[in-house]
């Protein structure tokens, strides 16, 4: 009996119930919050100077590539080759898997996977990978395909057009 009502009680752990262990966890320091505090008027920056100033540009502070006025690593190194990270295209990707959202023998385009939701607008062409599985045949024109998703594809019953 006694075995029963632990168990009744012990309540099953979630995100609701979830708390850090006892001592783990200390509270983050109120800056400038009155002199009780310990920590009010200027805050623990100490009496003017330039690390007491907002935005400050000092050690520590807002600007990390800055090397105290000598010329910079960045300026003093040579630009040399080519990048072609101007070029590059983006594609977003799509799951095999997801296409079955579309239904048996759907075609697929880059409007029809834009109407379920599974790629956006206007950001980039799409391509299908082969992660999953597809059970159902559809179409697929206009759309990039990897070579594990047109032969996923090919097995199931469907086709891939350029």
């Amino acid at each position: 009996m006694a075995e029963q009502n632990t168990a009744e009680r012990t309540e099953r752990i979630g995100l609701h119930n979830l708390t850090p262990a006892p001592g783990s966890h200390r509270a983050r320091k109120r800056l400038g919050r009155g002199p009780g505090s310990g920590t009010g008027k200027t805050s623990g920056k100490g009496h003017k100077g330039s690390k007491a100033r907002a935005g400050h540009h000092g050690p520590g502070g807002n600007k990390p590539h800055f090397e105290g006025g000598q010329m910079p690593m960045t300026r003093r190194l040579p630009k040399r080759g080519f990048n072609n990270a101007q070029f590059r295209v983006e594609y977003q990707e799509v799951r095999l898997g997801d296409l079955e959202l579309l239904g048996a023998n759907a075609e697929v385009s880059l409007e029809s996977l834009v109407d379920a939701g599974l790629i956006k607008a206007r950001k980039g062409p799409a391509k299908i990978l082969s992660n999953g599985e597809i059970s159902v045949p559809v179409t697929v024109r206009g759309v990039k395909v990897s070579e594990g998703a047109k032969a996923k594809i090919e097995a199931a019953g469907g086709r891939v057009e350029a």
